[in-house]
């Protein structure tokens, strides 16, 4: 069991739990928090990318139900994902319908259960540790931002897109400024009531009733705002919350209509090639949201886990095949949902499974009590989450780590918060990148140049055991600027590896040497063959 305050302090961990069933008492809650963040969630990715409806929700029961048994990570969420909607949107357009996606979605899932058969989860390792924290904060600021037009009760539709630019013709800072000036009193009362409730019960209540550890802040919160909700249509009308304002499921009375719900693939679109490059589109970005997302959720997990990469591939591959066919959107391993289920107290993918078990149930029986949920309470929900991935001290402690650290993590920050999430996780590798090259060509940490005590005439480079073609531009700097008429030794008997990009350097300074009057030495330096000579 975790517990964590929102605002402050550590939390308290309890060893890793053995088997998925030993720690039922803390997965259960943690699934049902889940899946009332999800279940909108799931319905506003749909209504956002031109999609069914349930299509959503069928994503998120594949994510619950199949993906969380097969993947190795213990805690993070799949289903529909925001930075799939732009991507969606296009491919419906292209394609002519949403059966054809269907298919694409089915090739995206085949593509990448190869990757995995293929170990291409390594990808992942190259991601540093900065863009990661720095794609942590983004969220955690993107989710605050979105929500508060929701909290306020002045938004219609639950979910635009996580991006800046929205499809409604707003950014994120205008949509604010919008809901400040049509602010719903009674969504944004429930709101205000809901939020206040979330920080005394993790501040205060917790901390004296040891008992309410086991009672998740969340659902505490979202059956009161039902019952709020119900007072306010008899005691206070004009305080009454309007209906696009609270959850709106689809009913189903019988099994006919459940059967009707699933939306089969048009298969006549495997003949098409444009179906093949939608689905690798889709193949690519959901694994790199995917890979991203897990490597997030393993920096949260207080255990400390780790989830093996092309394990996740096979399972996210699979799901998105089962999702296709079924009518379902694409899916990924979605970092706010996951965080949901980390700050709800989840120990083992039990929570994932029951999330997903009750997205099934939500559709056969739950439909008329959902509808009550007012979303300003669920916004209260997801602002506590964005504050637990953006708090003050992460800024501060990435700072605290140097420029080389600070500048990778705010740039990715900045980017995906006035782009979107790959944009953003693209530009803020890089910078990271940058910084990496930067610090070989001005560092040189690879080769130190110094005259001997035994010969003082003599300038002598000894190269690192590690020599790559990172260092070229190092060592091409420090080369060209040696004197003339000087006798200089290259040493790589230290070396286990040599770059060919800095060989084929050295073996064109030792070409060059005799026209500056320059006596080269080359010890444990293998000459290679240079283009032209």
């Amino acid at each position: 069991m975790v517990s964590q305050s929102p605002v402050s302090g550590s939390p308290t961990v309890a060893p890793a739990p053995r088997s998925p069933f030993s720690s039922l008492a803390s997965d259960v809650p943690a699934g049902l928090v889940v899946f009332l963040v999800a279940l909108p969630l799931c319905l506003g990715i749909a209504l956002a990318s031109n999609a069914p409806l349930l299509s959503g929700i069928i994503a998120g029961m594949v994510g619950g139900l199949i993906v969380s048994l097969l993947s190795g990570s213990q805690l993070s969420v799949s289903g529909p994902a925001a930075g799939l909607t732009a991507i969606i949107v296009t491919a419906i357009q292209t394609l002519g319908s949403f059966e054809a996606l269907l298919a694409a979605v089915v090739i995206a899932g085949a593509v990448q259960v190869l990757l995995g058969v293929f170990r291409a989860g390594f990808v992942a390792l190259y991601f540093p540790s900065s863009v990661i924290r720095g794609m942590l904060a983004a969220i955690g600021l993107i989710l605050i931002l979105k929500q508060i037009p929701h909290f306020l009760g002045a938004d219609a539709d639950y979910f635009e897109d996580m991006t800046f630019l929205q499809f409604d013709g707003q950014n994120t800072f205008s949509a604010i400024q919008s809901a400040l000036n049509a602010i719903s009193p009674g969504s944004a009362l429930i709101g205000l009531f809901s939020l206040g409730l979330l920080l005394l019960w993790d501040n205060v209540l917790v901390k004296k009733v040891k008992a309410l550890r086991l009672v998740p802040a969340a659902l505490v919160v979202v059956i009161l705002s039902i019952l709020i909700n119900t007072m306010l249509d008899t005691a206070a009308p004009t305080l009454r919350i309007r209906p696009e304002h609270l959850v709106q499921l689809p009913r189903i009375t019988s099994l006919n209509d459940f059967l009707n719900t699933f939306t089969m693939p048009d298969w006549s679109a495997f003949m098409r090639p444009a179906t093949y490059t939608v689905g690798l589109t889709i193949a690519i970005v959901a694994s790199l949201e995917s890979l991203l997302s897990v490597e997030a959720v393993d920096k949260l997990d207080p255990h400390n886990r780790v989830t093996p990469p092309n394990r996740e591939l096979l399972a996210q591959g699979l799901g998105n095949m089962v999702s296709g066919v079924l009518g379902g959107l694409p899916l990924t391993a979605v970092i706010v949902r996951s965080s949901a289920n980390i700050n709800a107290g989840a120990q083992t993918r039990m929570s994932a499974f029951v999330h997903g078990l009750l997205l099934l149930v939500s559709l056969l029986f739950l439909g008329p009590v959902l509808n009550h949920i007012p979303l300003s309470a669920l916004a209260a929900v997801l602002l506590v989450v964005g504050f637990r991935l953006t708090r003050p001290m992460l800024y501060r402690n990435q700072f605290q780590l140097g420029w080389q650290q600070f500048l990778p993590f705010i740039i990715t920050v900045l980017a995906i918060l006035f782009t979107d999430l790959l944009k953003g996780v693209t530009i803020g590798l890089v910078a990271g990148i940058f910084f990496v090259l930067k610090a070989n060509y001005e560092q040189a940490f690879f080769l130190s140049a110094a005259n001997t005590p035994h010969q003082p005439d003599t300038i002598y480079l000894k190269l690192a055991e590690q020599v790559s073609f990172l260092n070229k531009a190092s060592i091409v700097k420090v080369l060209t600027e040696l004197p003339d008429n000087a006798h200089v030794v290259i040493d790589g008997s230290n070396s286990a590896s040599i770059d060919y990009d800095v060989l084929e350097v050295i073996e064109n300074f030792r070409l060059a040497a005799p026209d500056r009057g320059i006596r080269l030495e080359l010890v444990d330096v293998p000459q290679v063959a240079v283009l032209g000579h």
